[in-house]
């Protein structure tokens, strides 16, 4: 037996997980007896009261029934196949279900425990992931799900408290809404509560005494209030509303002096500026150019009268005076016109293909044949090498007559050498007319050669609703557009200057600035390559309206007296693309080919034979891809609504 053991396979990993989890599940007691045998170990007297009381729970315990415990089971078998695919709040639910099934095991209760630890990291990890994407809404989803399956974990407790102090932080108060205004604050009025009635019949003075008086309040009346009679009828009214009231039946306005005394002037335009309380306060304005903080000194002074407004371009503010009531629907104003504006990151990638390759394939065939006569040819060669010719006799290696003898060995020995022999001959004719032909090489050429190069630029330009960007890839060329000479050849008739005078240096000094006439040039530099400009328009919809215009500029090759002339491309148009859709533009910039034909004439021309000749084919060319997405990292027009703004307005009568 042990033999025929070691001859068997090893089981796999999923046969031990689902046999070891059959045998929990079916025998809990194993594990029961186990911890009662390590018990044993350690000692005796430990182990028999823990007998004891693991007996007297078995006993207290109802025992499940038969079909509860095969379901059990097989929940627990589908539980630890989830749990191993990392799919932990399944294998979580499936184990409570067999807790619930058969409780007196205690291995279910232990599983679904794991399995809930396991679910919890594993949302916490998925909340981190959507931390970093910027998700808050996914992250507060799956710190949400975490906390519903343990209540009481700090560590997602931190992670929801984190997830809240970033709301706050992000829940910014615009510089002109801080606080401030620490000094000179407006005179708070502080008049009793609850609610009176009146049916007055007097003259205005006393109206509007008895009305103060009621929520407990001085009111010191001003000369420019009349003796003429009013009526007030008025039940059950606050303090706004009565004031109001007497407001409209006196036509008079009240200024409070401190907490419980009034001032109250007839409702003019000279007592509001005599007697009325004006705010000073200090609006910034950061990164407004100057013309549109212009615009807002404009602003306020004829939408809101607001005469005593200076602005500073310099340090980017507007100090205003006025009223408590304009000043803050001027703020508003400022705030919706700030607010109202979308921002667009437009991500821009210029890429530049360029692409050369060269083909040399055919048989060239010999360009020319030469003819000659040998006796001739020989006798040239020999008479050229008279004293070489005279060794090979004396030392026997050769006849005297014998010169085909003599050739050969003047050729092998490689003292002698002739192109005509080289490409071997061909003889024809005898005696002295006897001739030979000597025909050119013949070369085949198989050739291939190819390169291709990529250049990548990435750049990203953060822009305004309706703003224009400009991106400038390339380089500056010098042109020279005149030239001006600072000297003139014929210079006045200066005496002592154009004269030698009384010194002779003079004569010399003057040859040289005579004789030499120096030009001053004008240069103009002409950006020359890619011009991007892209104009971005937030639609209601948070689609954005691209506005492109694409200009290149290059040298042609040919000037025109010295002067380069400039070949360029322009594309112009406007594209509507979705937040984050990319669009594509390509150009291709320049290309080139060329085809060389070498062979016989006539005989390349004819199809089927040119290609069996020498065919030298030559391409270049260069391609440029821009790439431009872009994403609105700002949008103030919620659910394609444009926003409302609301100016309220203080004015005296």
């Amino acid at each position: 037996m042990p033999g025929s053991a070691r001859g068997r396979h090893a089981p796999t990993g999923a046969v031990k997980l689902w046999t070891a989890a059959l045998l929990l599940a079916t025998f809990p007691s194993a594990s029961v007896a186990q911890a009662a045998g390590a018990a044993q170990a350690n000692g005796a007297a430990q182990s028999a009261p823990a007998a004891a009381s693991d007996g007297k729970d078995a006993k207290s315990e109802k025992l499940p029934r038969g079909s509860d415990r095969r379901r059990a089971v097989k929940l627990f078998l589908e539980a630890s196949k989830l749990f191993g695919k990392s799919q932990f709040e399944e294998a979580m639910r499936n184990y409570e279900q067999a807790v619930a099934l058969d409780p007196t095991n205690r291995n279910y209760q232990l599983a679904a425990e794991l399995a809930r630890s396991h679910a919890v990291t594993a949302l916490i990890q998925s909340a981190a992931k959507d931390r970093i994407r910027g998700d808050a809404a996914a992250e507060r989803l799956a710190l949400e799900r975490a906390l519903a399956f343990d209540p009481k974990n700090i560590q997602v407790t931190e992670h929801l408290h984190e997830l809240a102090d970033d709301a706050l932080r992000g829940q910014t108060t615009p510089i002109y809404e801080q606080a401030s205004n620490g000094i000179g604050e407006p005179v708070p009025l502080e008049p009793a509560s609850g609610v009176h009635s009146f049916h007055l019949h007097t003259d205005q003075r006393s109206a509007i005494q008895q009305v103060f008086k009621a929520w407990g309040l001085q009111a010191t009346v001003d000369d420019s209030v009349h003796f003429s009679q009013v009526r007030l009828d008025v039940d059950d009214a606050s303090f706004d509303q009565a004031t109001q009231i007497l407001n409209l039946v006196t036509n008079c306005f009240y200024v409070p002096l401190d907490a419980h005394r009034v001032l109250v002037a007839r409702d003019t335009t000279d007592n509001r500026k005599q007697f009325e309380r004006l705010d000073l306060e200090t609006i910034y304005l950061p990164g407004l150019a100057q013309a549109e903080l212009t615009e807002v000194g404009t602003l306020a002074k004829n939408v809101f009268d607001l005469q005593q407004a200076a602005v500073d371009a310099s340090s980017g503010t507007i100090t205003v005076r006025a009223p408590a009531l304009t000043l803050n629907a001027f703020n508003s104003t400022i705030r919706e016109l700030l607010d109202g504006r979308n921002q667009v990151l437009l991500e821009v990638d210029l890429i530049q293909l360029a692409h050369t390759s060269e083909r040399n394939t055919g048989i060239r065939p010999p360009q020319s044949i030469s003819a000659f006569n040998v006796y001739a040819e020989e006798q040239s060669i020999l008479n050229a090498n008279q004293a070489l010719v005279q060794q090979i006799i004396s030392s026997g290696l050769a006849a005297p007559g014998d010169t085909l003898a003599i050739l050969g060995i003047l050729l092998a020995s490689g003292q002698v050498s002739s192109s005509l022999f080289s490409s071997g001959i061909a003889l024809f004719g005898g005696g002295l007319t006897q001739s030979a032909l000597s025909p050119g090489k013949l070369s085949a050429t198989i050739s291939l050669n190819s390169s291709a190069s990529k250049e990548l630029e990435h750049m990203q330009l953060r822009l305004g609703d309706g703003e224009a960007g400009t991106v400038k890839s390339g380089t500056r060329y010098p042109i020279q557009t005149s030239s001006f000479s600072g000297l003139s050849a014929s210079l006045p008739n200066i005496p002592g200057l154009t004269g030698a005078g009384t010194s002779s240096s003079l004569s010399s000094l003057l040859g040289s600035l005579g004789g030499s006439v120096p030009n001053v040039p004008q240069v103009e530099y002409q950006d020359l390559g890619l011009t991007l400009k892209a104009t971005p328009k937030v639609m209601r919809d948070r689609d954005v309206a691209l506005t492109i215009d694409l200009k290149i500029d290059a040298l042609s090759g040919s000037s025109i007296n010295g002067n380069p002339i400039l070949a360029n491309r322009a594309y112009s148009g406007v594209v509507t693309l979705q937040d984050g859709e990319g669009i594509v533009v390509v150009s291709d910039l320049d290309g080139q080919q060329s085809r060389a034909i070498s062979g016989l004439p006539g005989l390349s021309e004819i199809p089927g034979l040119d290609n069996a000749t020498g065919n030298d084919l030559q391409k270049s060319g260069s391609t440029l891809v821009i790439v431009m997405t872009p994403h609105v990292i700002r949008g103030t027009q919620a659910a394609g609504h444009t926003p409302m703004m609301r100016i309220e307005r203080t004015a005296a009568h």
